[in-house]
């Protein structure tokens, strides 16, 4: 009975490290180690522990995006680019506008009120408010987020078994073609352009007069010195992580997981493939433009030209960290899987550094998020066989 029972359990922990992986063992007790190492090379754990979930919030959306097209069977999107596009096109709007109207509506307003009338402050108080123009560069983000997901879901279609490679083309082209456009859009708001012209956006612009930390500082709550907790923004993923739960489960989530799982039992059900993969490109551009301002908001920047070229490898590399697999995710392993890349890069600088005395992170974070991809693919083509 002993034996058996022995038996018993050593064969279940033989499926959960095969099921599990062991690089996504490895890393978890990495992390481990680097909190348990924090106090003994100086390092503060609430400060690390601050930092990783400032990044959770930072980040989780953008990763949250890659669980639609996975679950359809389209792959990693390394496509994510064209949502963060949509995003940085309804960011830098929403600024224009914000500039331009402002005089416009203090002027309206003076008709009516003295600038020192409480109507007049509230008025001014409520349309400089970081919430309003955040909003704002959502609903403006949308349309751009709907038109190119469509034109996006139309080219995958098209070339069934080698979406990785062609999302992976299209990431790069659009953020290359929109260096250009950024320099050739008629932006005037001269928070936005540079100083010397006149013309052409900065590659970095600042979101102090804007909406930084919106979500951050909202309901934040501090404890000791030390540590602060962004709650707005753990609630704001919490609020998208539900919205993508449900959708999952609805009768169109359904249809399009049945898709991804068995293509031909779908389509023997009624299920139209193409359509199916074309709502998930969709859901999951909308879900990279409004990453992408979360991110924004946390960050307090802007940043344009080619900083979106290679933000789909982490967030694909924290999935896959998650326990997904290229053709399966959900929303436990964005959960998990953020959580350990950001802990790593959170950690790393902090702990490694401090006994190495060089600079480790971005040679750790590169490893970490090429070695994940490809362990996923090597993996898949392994089952496929």
């Amino acid at each position: 009975m002993t034996d058996q029972l022995n038996g018993g359990f050593s064969a279940g922990i033989r499926q959960f490290v095969t099921d599990f992986g062991w690089p996504r063992l490895i890393i978890f007790f990495f992390v481990v180690a680097l909190f348990l190492a924090a106090p003994f090379v100086g390092v503060r754990v609430d400060n690390s522990l601050k930092d990783v979930i400032v990044r959770f919030g930072q980040n989780g959306v953008m990763v949250l995006a890659l669980v639609p097209m996975m679950q359809a069977g389209a792959g990693l999107n390394f496509g994510l680019p064209v949502g963060i596009i949509a995003g940085l096109l309804g960011s830098t709007l929403a600024m224009q506008f914000y500039w331009a109207a402002r005089l416009p509506f203090t002027r309206l307003l003076q008709l009516f009120y003295q600038p020192e009338a409480p109507w007049f402050t509230g008025a001014m108080a409520m349309y400089e408010s970081g919430a309003l123009w955040f909003a704002a560069a959502i609903i403006l983000s949308l349309p751009f987020a709907l038109v190119f997901g469509i034109l996006y879901g139309i080219l995958l279609n098209k070339v069934k078994g080698e979406e990785m490679t062609i999302a992976m083309y299209v990431g790069f082209s659009i953020v290359t073609f929109m260096a250009i456009m950024w320099l050739v859009l008629p932006f005037s708001n001269p928070t936005m352009v540079w100083g010397y012209t006149g013309k052409g956006l900065r590659t970095t612009i600042t979101l102090d007069n804007y909406w930084s930390h919106v979500l951050n500082d909202f309901l934040s709550i501090r404890i000791g010195p030390n540590f602060e907790f962004p709650t707005g923004a753990i609630l704001f993923f919490a609020l998208m992580a539900v919205i993508m739960w449900l959708f999952m489960r609805s009768r169109t989530g359904t249809a399009l997981t049945a898709v991804g799982s068995n293509p031909d039992f779908a389509r023997a059900g009624g299920v139209s493939i193409n359509r199916m993969r074309m709502i998930s490109v969709v859901v999951s551009t909308v879900y990279g433009a409004i990453g992408i301002l979360v991110y924004q908001q946390s960050f307090g920047f802007v940043q344009l030209y080619n900083a979106p070229l290679y933000m789909a490898f982490p967030a694909v590399a924290a999935i896959l960290l998650g326990g997904a697999s290229v053709n399966k995710a959900s929303i436990f392993n964005v959960i998990v899987g953020t959580f350990l890349f950001q802990s790593i890069l959170a950690m790393t600088p902090s702990v490694i550094n401090s006994v190495l005395k060089t600079d480790m992170s971005e040679v750790i974070r590169i490893l970490i998020s090429n070695g994940m991809i490809i362990y996923a693919l090597t993996r898949r083509t392994k089952v496929t066989k």
